[in-house]
């Protein structure tokens, strides 16, 4: 090894994200490794799809939804949307659709998307925490459709924002509805989505 080498490896330097809490030191050649999975860096915007490069702390990012996204936020554990779309026949990006929740002082993003599993048109919906995955298993969550007689029900916990909202889908980690039975319980005629998601979120015990 290099003299220039021998100095690298022996040098000692902290996380470029020591401004945000991370109090690590490492040596020169672990250092980039460390920052790339590194707690304390900053979290990408968690609006669906890769086109927004925006990073930021959550309070920064919920304002940047707000704001630049108009992403419509409520405030409490339990909801009850209605989601509409005239043509449901359409699987592209424009049916994908994003709600905030405010509980437990914490923040959630509720995703509804369309996409094809195989060759069948499906609808996802899913759950994702606004922190690390550790936070995020300390909560579960539940979400329901239904009508004129049936159900699907699905629980689990909600993956952090550190996995894209695609990761989730691809690992069909959420409540998947086939379009047939997502029109079978939007009623009427079958020709427009009318589908109602209800759900809660809760803290799970810490013993």
């Amino acid at each position: 090894m290099s003299g220039i080498g021998k100095v690298a490896e022996a040098l000692e330097l902290p996380c470029k994200y020591c401004s945000l809490g991370c109090m690590e030191i490492f040596p020169y050649y672990r250092k980039l490794k460390h920052e790339a999975q590194c707690n304390f860096r900053p979290y990408n915007c968690p609006y669906p799809g890769s086109e927004c490069s925006v990073v930021g702390d959550i309070p920064f990012l919920v304002g940047h939804l707000r704001e630049n996204h108009k992403v419509d936020m409520h405030i409490g554990s339990t909801f009850n949307h209605l989601y509409v779309k005239s043509n449901p026949r359409e699987v592209d990006n424009a049916a994908r659709m994003l709600m905030v929740f405010n509980c437990y002082s914490q923040y959630f993003c509720l995703h509804f998307e369309a996409f094809l599993l195989g060759m069948a048109p499906v609808y996802i919906t899913f759950l994702r925490f606004m922190g690390d995955a550790v936070e995020a298993r300390k909560f579960g969550y539940r979400l329901e459709v239904g009508a004129n007689g049936r159900k699907l029900i699905w629980e689990g916990t909600p993956r952090s924002i550190r996995d894209s909202d695609q990761k989730v889908r691809d690992s069909h980690d959420g409540l998947i509805i086939q379009r047939s039975m997502a029109l079978f319980f939007s009623g009427g005629d079958r020709k427009q989505l009318k589908l109602r998601v209800a759900g809660r979120i809760w803290k799970e015990n810490s013993n």
